[in-house]
């Protein structure tokens, strides 16, 4: 089969006969792009990022999943409540799942993790890495807290920015879920501005009903045209459903 050009440098996020979520994402994400997504708590972005990762492994891309918000186990769990069915993807290793636990330590015994994972080789291995959440790693890591302290927050995370732009000269795309509470407005800064796809979640309640909406802020490289708000819900046992926006007012 001939790949087209406009495809060739797409992972697919795959699924296309069970919901619209590829469609809706122009194709998939760009390869070896940074991909900044970012919502308030309880948004739906980790629920996204289920997604993007099932529909990845079921393409045949591999993808590292990095927690700071779940266990594996409850992990597991989120992913059968919305019929993600990532066990096989586990046990063929295409899905790597890592939780590291921020919120559990001490000022005193905070892990080095971002030092860690640069350092980490099999973690970049994958298509797709994706970080869950990555704004609390600025937030608690104490590596990035001594830089911040000596330099600013924008340098510590424009030096952070340098290692992944190695990593995605590989081809890997790099996804980071941001939350902004408790950050320095100046933090997330340098990552929206260097970021090929930029979302926020945002949540409306309207009429007695809870609209989510993906709003598209920048979208290079995309493999077909993106719409700039993208209106999805959460649904128990299906997932990620598109909404179709002719039915859904803002």
């Amino acid at each position: 089969m001939v790949v087209t050009p406009q495809l060739q440098h797409i992972y697919s996020l795959g699924l296309a006969g069970r919901d619209q979520v590829n469609r809706a994402f122009g194709g998939g994400l760009p390869t070896g792009s940074l991909v900044a997504v970012e919502g308030r708590h309880g948004s739906g972005k980790s629920t996204l990022a289920g997604r993007f990762a099932y529909g990845l492994c079921e393409q045949s891309h591999t993808v590292t999943y990095l927690s700071t918000e779940r266990e594996f186990g409850r992990f597991l769990s989120q992913m059968r409540s919305l019929s993600y069915t990532v066990q096989k993807s586990l046990l063929r290793r295409d899905l790597l799942y890592l939780y590291g636990d921020l919120n559990g330590s001490t000022k005193d015994d905070q892990p080095e993790l971002l030092s860690r994972l640069q350092a980490a080789q099999r973690l970049w291995t994958s298509d797709v890495v994706i970080f869950d959440t990555f704004s609390d790693i600025l937030l608690y890591d104490p590596t990035v807290e001594s830089l911040a302290a000596k330099d600013g927050y924008r340098r510590a995370v424009q030096r952070i920015l340098s290692f992944f732009r190695r990593i995605m000269a590989t081809g890997t795309t790099i996804v980071l879920l941001l939350s902004p509470s408790g950050l320095p407005r100046e933090t997330l800064e340098p990552l929206r501005a260097v970021a090929d796809v930029l979302l926020d979640i945002t949540v409306d309640n309207s009429g007695g009903r809870q609209y989510r909406w993906i709003n598209v802020r920048r979208f290079a490289g995309m493999g077909q045209q993106v719409d700039d708000h993208i209106a999805f819900s959460i649904k128990p046992g299906t997932g990620i459903v598109i909404e179709n926006r002719s039915v859904v007012s803002r």
